[in-house]
């Protein structure tokens, strides 16, 4: 299960290294990109990259669980307990490590599958944020455009022969402020989908820590229906002793 584990951490590898090969490859089209407005745009790149280190932190925070479970599976008893999502699973089949019942089984996954949509929370929360930031930056630039279209109008003179010039020479600042909508939108929009991957992948290695904990302790699981199979022979047994009983007494009358 651990192989399942550097896998996925691969994989989110080999994603951020493609990314900054490209970065390096187009960084002079991304740095002029930015540098449109680079108040918003600095702060989507920097909540990006923050979110990026988030889930590689997950990720690693993950390690330890993968290790506990996988040792378990495997028989050993007398290893370190898992510091955050399985401590309290961990405790309950320390304590009971042969066999629990289907009542039991079903709230403890329940615990273990909120304990994991919570360790995501904060991933999601950046990428809304993202979005959020990329409409900002979209309405800042409509703002900017409209206002400068307006600067534009009042300030032409009708009645000047120049006024096509006039006007070229005034297109610049609703033209940049367009660029700022346009590359806000673009910037929070591919910085939230590279999150969204990243957090696709967490979720993956969440499941298959799930998965496996949930075969494990389905098979040691008993279930209501052994006591059923029981209650028939358990009723079979009681009416051949009273029938013996019955006998007995009869004897010792005659």
């Amino acid at each position: 299960m651990t192989n399942q584990f550097h896998r996925t951490l691969n994989i989110m590898a080999l994603f951020i290294t493609a990314l900054a090969v490209l970065f390096g490859i187009f960084h002079k089209e991304f740095l002029e990109l930015a540098a449109t407005n680079y108040v918003i745009n600095g702060i989507i790149i920097g909540t990006g990259l923050f979110g990026i280190g988030l889930c590689f932190y997950e990720m690693l925070c993950l390690l330890p669980e993968y290790r506990w479970l996988s040792g378990y599976v495997r028989g050993h008893r007398n290893m370190k307990l898992p510091p955050r999502i399985l401590h309290q699973i961990a405790l309950v089949l320390q304590r009971r490590p042969c066999r629990i019942y289907a009542e039991t089984l079903s709230g403890l996954m329940d615990i273990v599958a909120d304990r994991f949509d919570s360790a995501r929370d904060s991933i999601r929360y950046i990428t809304n944020t993202l979005i959020f930031l990329g409409l900002l930056g979209t309405f800042w630039g409509l703002i900017t455009t409209l206002g400068s279209f307006g600067d534009l109008i009042s300030g032409l003179n009708m009645d000047d022969v120049n006024i096509m010039t006039s006007m070229q020479n005034r297109l610049s600042a609703p033209l940049s402020g367009m660029a700022i909508a346009f590359t806000s939108s673009l910037l929070g929009l591919g910085a939230s989908l590279i999150i969204g991957f990243l957090d696709h992948m967490v979720g993956l290695a969440h499941r298959s820590i799930y998965t496996e904990l949930g075969n494990y302790m389905a098979a040691h699981t008993h279930t209501v229906h052994d006591g059923v199979r029981i209650l028939p022979n358990i009723d079979l047994n009681t009416q051949k002793i009273t029938a013996a009983v019955e006998n007995i007494e009869r004897n010792t009358e005659r």
